[in-house]
């Protein structure tokens, strides 16, 4: 098996080294990637200090990753030599459940396998991200990059563009809604610039004054700040749908009061309970929804990166060499990007 070079970690308290890792030959159906940019992604840093309890070692992360085609397998119909391609958060499903046979590859009933920290379907191989020269995976699990997007501003949208691209969709914004966007981030300010491409009323919500004018230069018509229970009043009621980006526990009654009636709050940031509990009375009255969302299936994915070509829409970025990850993971735990790292893999050549 062929050995790239690649970044990763040996274990749950030891920083992003330089070393080696064994890539498969492709198969019939396998894509082989040169890898040109890799973006970081706070779960990169979770997985990596087994913040969740399942982390596998040793660990090349990167779920964002965006390269060039140098090997198609001998029954690849999707791609040639020289195609832009990417890879998300996952590499394999087991396609024939009920969700993968509905292009809901994300929610596989038998567990989608994924880029990093996983281990490949009946084998005890494990799956390495894109902090590495190459990868090799199924074309099904592989989209296509327009020619037309800035390359290195693509990697963010193989996760946090899908994630907040699928449930606008799945929910139906379109224009005429106001929708709100809760907290600027990597997932936030995704979640504004498609919003307002699919011709929404676009709310910033956010405890920051300064996050709030950032949030209009990304094409938010208004902001509101939830610390101004004046403010959040005079909204009551108002909006068709609110994107909840905020990543840690946090109490999501003041944001419930906000929706219409039949109205859905969807959650895509937060992985722990939330503190303090959801009342019952903001859910009854009204018939409002709490819900959640993980990323978007292939060819919900592939139809965001043709969303994106169509309206120019990427992530802002900030370019690092790949020596430099645990410099940028420490910031990102500071929340100090605007909005998401990318490695320029080109700078590993000199760096492993």
């Amino acid at each position: 098996m062929p050995q790239v070079r690649a970044f990763g970690v040996q274990d749950a308290t030891s920083p992003v080294v330089p070393f080696q890792i064994e890539r498969r030959e492709p198969g019939p159906f396998d894509v082989q990637i040169e890898i040109l940019y890799s973006g970081i992604c706070h779960s990169d840093m979770h997985q990596a200090h087994n913040d969740w309890g399942n982390s596998l070692y040793p660990m090349v992360p990167g779920h964002e990753i965006v390269g060039r085609v140098v090997k198609v397998g001998s029954d690849v119909s999707k791609f040639k030599l020289g195609d832009l391609a990417g890879v998300g958060c996952m590499v394999d499903s087991c396609r024939s459940c009920s969700a993968c046979s509905e292009d809901l590859e994300q929610y596989c009933e038998k567990g989608a396998i994924f880029t990093y920290n996983g281990k490949e379907r009946d084998s005890e191989t494990l799956t390495y991200g894109g902090y590495s020269e190459q990868i090799v995976v199924d074309e099904h699990f592989v989209v296509k990059v327009s020619e037309k997007l800035d390359l290195k501003a693509v990697a963010p949208l193989l996760c946090a563009g899908i994630t907040t691209y699928s449930p606008l969709r799945h929910w139906k914004v379109r224009a005429g809604q106001k929708v709100g966007v809760i907290g600027l981030g990597g997932l936030g300010h995704m979640g504004v610039k498609f919003a307002k491409a699919m011709g929404a009323k676009v709310v910033m919500i956010t405890t920051s004054a300064e996050k709030g004018r950032d949030a209009k230069h990304l094409g938010a018509d208004e902001v509101l700040l939830s610390r101004d229970a004046e403010a959040m009043a005079a909204h009551v009621g108002s909006f068709d749908f609110l994107l909840n980006t905020i990543p840690v526990s946090h109490d999501v009654n003041p944001y419930m009061a906000l929706l219409k009636r039949d109205a859905a709050m969807v959650m895509v940031g937060v992985l722990t309970p939330l503190d303090p509990p959801v009342q019952g009375v903001n859910l009854i009255f009204g018939r409002k929804m709490l819900s959640g969302s993980a990323i978007g299936g292939m060819a919900e994915t592939q139809d965001m990166l043709d969303f994106c070509a169509e309206h120019n829409i990427v992530s802002d970025i900030e370019m690092i060499d790949v020596a430099h990850v645990n410099e940028a993971w420490a910031r990102v735990a500071k929340n100090d990007v605007k909005y998401r790292f990318v490695i320029d893999m080109a700078s590993l050549k000199q760096a492993a």
